[in-house]
């Protein structure tokens, strides 16, 4: 048996303890987010969490993982590492994307049109 059970403070764990029989007597100690920083499993599943955040707006998760399936390789097009450019460079290369996204959709619209 543990002594205590270390969480952030989610309301969802104290419900999942008492849910628990053998943990009803165990200590319960919340820490604060920014003590939890270097914790591995606590860092391995920001990624999930970051999709959830995004599919909040979606009532359907079959149309949700479409919606996202498709928007992930545009959002790479145009997601650039700004941290690590200068701020001219980082505009003309943004700039460049987007002339390159514009010819791609007036290619797509009209797939007869060569540039």
């Amino acid at each position: 048996m543990p002594r205590k059970v270390v969480t952030d403070q989610l309301r969802g764990y104290p419900a999942a303890k008492a849910e628990i029989l053998e943990l009803a007597s165990v200590k319960h100690v919340f820490v604060k987010a920014a003590a939890r920083l270097n914790i591995r499993a606590e860092n391995s599943h920001q990624p999930t969490r970051e999709r959830e955040r995004r599919m909040r707006g979606f009532r359907d998760p079959k149309r949700t993982q479409e919606f996202l399936s498709c928007f992930g390789p545009i959002r790479q097009h145009f997601a650039l590492k700004w941290h690590l450019l200068s701020a001219s460079l980082y505009r003309k290369q943004l700039a460049a994307r987007f002339v390159a996204w514009r010819e791609f959709a007036v290619l797509a619209q009209n797939p007869s049109t060569t540039f």
